[in-house]
């Protein structure tokens, strides 16, 4: 396809400021991501085991929660009953209660003991996979919301410009360089051919992120201006209408005989469990699944209404079985958290999530080299400063994301034991070592620090099996639950050699690579004085 040079000149700058001003927020966003695809696995790895009973059968699930209400009255107004307790949730029956701080909840679990008495204890669910996702959510930064929602919508704007205008350069020698990956001494032509074929192959995967983004960010303003421009009388959101009183002296029925309703209502819909709240004298439930032939909005499961005291269930609001507009709302969902098609969509998501993350750090890694020979061509083989800060920021920034959530999901076997807010340790600990990474970056400069803190990261990820294997051992408080809680371990394994490998190649290139590159310990790496213009090229 034909595009004048001049148009295409115009889409390249376009293409570059936008992804250097977006790419590192979105290297954090995407890296995280990619990780909280597996987030119930990881919640269950990182949660440390109780010491309350085994649940007990479901058969006596209401005895359970009688005797439960009786000796905390306050479980009464709402609690859980679960049909599949996991480590991250291990007791049959599981009551909220508000914390010291908006929107946290302090969570109980109940048993009974050998003996028959009532145990109850506070539980402790890992928030580590909670942290991650905060991360992918705020683009690494430290913002609350809306501050950081606002600024997560502009970087996914930018995202979106950076992908357009991607495309529309790559368009002129799509067909000849596509897959064409030219691996010999010119290391920029290689790097340039991995970053258009990452861009390309997983575009339809970046396109609907940067959409379903940009909704998320800005969807109070979406119906605002829907409200004002549209609905005159402002947008009337449907109400669900109040369930009629129980008949008298009707009880809810027996957790056992509502599963089996369940059951035949929704065939190859599975319970996690049901929720029970008392409002206006009345009990409701609501029963919590996964169906995986739908999509669905949660990113691991799906839950509606249910009658405690017939069993019927209101499917409205299950995927499969929504109106038009619900449906197309839970498309959005679906297709941003990758909730459909089981594991191997999820691990699919993954490799795109890590490809994403890839893809922004070569388009900085581009941008500098293509600096350098711009540079050599106008006689001055030299660096500019704002490209060897450009460089320190992407090694410090990316690699220091990629070695603080290392450390900080090493650190989430060893905290329970020793410090009562796990939460505030896991940020502490991320963002301690995510700003050491970016300080090192820039005391060694990009080159030295490329190849150090790969190697960091090749140890802190190392560090996450071993905190398993303390916990085998049992050393030092840390546990280990084995079992499916493996995959985290073996993941964490197996990315260790390719740290490793990045550490090593990135050295032979410090070593051997042209003396007047960032990425060059070499004493000819000089810095020009210059500013930065305001061309670059490259991609």
């Amino acid at each position: 396809m034909k595009v004048r040079s001049d148009i295409v000149k115009v889409y390249k700058d376009l293409h570059i400021w936008a992804g250097i001003l977006a790419g590192l927020m979105l290297f954090v966003a995407f890296y995280a991501g990619a990780i909280t695809m597996f987030e119930k696995p990881l919640e269950r790895w990182a949660t440390p085991p109780s010491t309350l009973a085994a649940p007990v059968p479901l058969a006596r699930a209401d005895e359970l929660v009688r005797a439960t209400i009786a000796a905390h009255p306050q479980a009464g107004k709402h609690y859980l009953v679960m049909v599949e307790p996991e480590a991250d949730a291990p007791a049959r029956v599981i009551w909220r209660e508000p914390g010291a701080k908006r929107r946290e909840y302090v969570e109980h679990g109940a048993s009974f003991g050998a003996d028959g008495e009532l145990q109850t204890q506070r539980l402790r669910k890992a928030p580590v996979a909670q942290w991650i996702d905060t991360l992918h959510q705020r683009v690494g930064l430290p913002f609350a919301d809306p501050l950081a929602r606002w600024i997560m919508g502009a970087v996914s704007l930018l995202y979106a410009l950076a992908l357009v205008s991607g495309l529309i350069v790559v368009l002129p020698t799509l067909a000849k360089d596509l897959f064409a990956l030219r691996i010999g001494k010119n290391i920029k032509r290689l790097w340039l051919d991995t970053h258009n074929a990452l861009g390309i192959v997983s575009l339809p995967f970046h396109l609907v992120m940067a959409l379903t983004c940009v909704v998320f960010a800005f969807h109070d303003e979406f119906y605002d201006a829907q409200g004002k421009a549209v609905y005159a009388q402002g947008i009337q959101w449907g109400r669900e209408e109040a369930a009629p009183p129980p008949a008298p002296g009707a009880a809810p029925l027996p957790v056992e005989q509502l599963l089996q309703r369940v059951q035949q209502q929704l065939p190859g819909f599975r319970v996690f469990g049901f929720a029970f709240e008392q409002r206006d004298g009345r009990l409701e439930a609501t029963v919590t699944g996964l169906d995986t032939r739908y999509g669905t909005r949660a990113r691991t499961y799906a839950s509606t209404h249910l009658d405690p005291y017939t069993g019927a269930v209101d499917p409205h609001d299950l995927p499969g079985r929504m109106g038009g507009w619900d449906a197309a709302v839970n498309t959005f969902f679906m297709l941003h958290f990758g909730s459909f098609g089981g594991n191997t969509v999820r691990w699919m998501y993954l490799l795109l999530g890590l490809a994403g993350a890839a893809l922004f750090y070569t388009g900085n890694l581009l941008w500098i080299e293509s600096r350098r020979k711009k540079d050599r061509g106008h006689g001055a083989a030299v660096q500019t400063r704002a490209a060897r800060a450009l460089g320190c920021l992407t090694v410090g920034a990316s690699l220091g994301c990629v070695a603080g959530i290392s450390a900080t999901l090493a650190a989430t076997k060893w905290l329970p034991a020793r410090v009562e807010d796990v939460a505030t340790w896991h940020q502490g600990i991320y963002y301690a070592v995510f700003l050491a990474a970016l300080g090192w970056a820039f005391a060694r400069g990009a080159a030295r620090a490329a190849v150090e803190l790969a190697g960091s990261c090749a140890a802190l990820t190392l560090a996450i099996p071993l905190s398993s294997l303390a916990g085998v051992w049992g050393l030092g408080g840390a546990w280990n639950h084995g079992g499916a809680g493996a995959i985290v371990d073996g993941a964490a394994l197996a990315a260790v050699p390719a740290f490793a490998l990045i550490a090593l190649r990135t050295r032979r290139r410090m070593l051997r690579g042209h003396v007047d590159s960032v990425w060059s310990a070499g004493e000819g790496a000089a810095v020009a004085p210059t500013p930065v213009r305001a061309h670059g090229a490259g991609v």
